[in-house]
């Protein structure tokens, strides 16, 4: 009879011990384990990340590092780099899963760089690639060669617009996923657009990025596009004013410099980009040209217009001129306003 009791008691340990051995897995594995009080937090985690930088990336948003540590390592968890969204409410179950399978794509933007740097500088801010490994992978030889580009022309390839990608992308990722949507954007339809004008896909770059400094409202875009044609269509020099401002940085080495004012001393800079003292068109884009004006260059509007100046009765728009004389009548007005606002540079 005494046996049979401690066999009994022995029995009933092993059941409690269960139970609470039991208990304590399941609350390890499927109790909630977040800390913070939104609905949902984001996880950045590197690509070269271990367990501990992740927990320490963790330690914010959960109530138990440790218990997330032990789930974490019972599910063999290896540590992924990517964006991960938590869920108010996980447990370190779902978070598991979550950080196993659940790498978010981000969106890149990016529009109007006027350098390979500028560029690398404002992607670095978005994915983990920072700029250095971005520069190196924008300006390597082979590369810019296979590619069929050169230091004047390579930011052309960098189509503006809004991007999916993966946090953890890597500066090649990054450049090869562009030249994809370089080679998708221009289409047969764009390809015959640009043989049409004569142009080839980085002149319309270069001449849309002209276009692009030259006015900021879409709708007037065609028709300054149609100006810039018809002068080449002509042999007349360009003489756009964007064209030296950005010669002036280039010389300064400096494109956060302010320039609102372009000055007759200005004309005489010897640089390519100078579009009064060199013919056709720049050597490359003098800015990264969004859609709209690469569209505006391959859409241009069929005129007679020669001239352009700006419109001081319609801000942000110009007025347009078939003759030079009715061009300085235009240009007149438009320096009678310039002086009286005193800008000066």
């Amino acid at each position: 009879m005494y046996i049979k009791r401690i066999i009994l008691a022995i029995l009933l340990l092993g059941i409690l011990a269960g139970g609470v051995f039991v208990y304590h897995v399941y609350t390890t594995f499927f109790s909630p384990n977040t800390a913070f009080e939104n609905r949902e937090a984001y996880v950045y985690i590197p690509s070269d990340a271990d367990m501990t930088e992740l927990q320490e990336l963790l330690l914010p948003l959960l109530k138990d590092v440790d218990a997330f540590r032990t789930v974490a390592e019972r599910k063999q968890y290896k540590v992924k780099g990517g964006t991960y969204i938590l869920k108010k409410g996980m447990n370190n179950n779902e978070i598991v899963n979550t950080l196993r399978s659940g790498n978010t794509p981000v969106k890149v933007s990016f529009n109007n760089q006027e350098s390979l740097p500028s560029l690398a500088g404002r992607i670095s801010m978005q994915i983990e690639a920072d700029s250095l490994s971005l520069i190196k992978a924008f300006t390597d030889e082979e590369f810019l060669s296979k590619r069929d580009l050169n230091e004047d022309t390579s930011l052309g390839l960098y189509i503006p617009n809004t991007y999916e990608f993966f946090w953890n992308s890597s500066a090649l990722d990054f450049r090869e996923r562009m030249e994809r949507e370089y080679d998708r954007f221009w289409n047969e339809s764009r390809l015959k657009k640009a043989e049409s004008i004569g142009l080839s896909p980085p002149q319309v770059i270069a001449l849309a990025s002209v276009v692009q400094k030259e006015s900021a409202k879409v709708d007037e875009r065609p028709r300054i596009a149609g100006v810039y044609l018809n002068r080449l269509r002509r042999g007349m020099a360009l003489q756009a004013d964007p064209t030296v401002i950005f010669a002036l940085k280039k010389q300064l080495n400096n494109f956060d410099t302010i320039i609102r004012r372009v000055l007759y001393r200005d004309l005489t800079i010897d640089s390519p980009y100078n579009t009064y003292r060199y013919a056709g068109l720049p050597p490359g884009p003098i800015t990264m040209p969004d859609i709209s004006s690469i569209d505006a260059v391959l859409n241009a509007e069929n005129h007679k217009y020669y001239y352009f100046v700006a419109d001081v009765e319609n801000f942000g728009y110009h007025k347009f001129a078939e003759d030079l004389a009715q061009h300085n009548r235009n240009k007149a007005q438009y320096v009678r306003w310039i002086n009286s606002q005193n800008i000066n540079r």
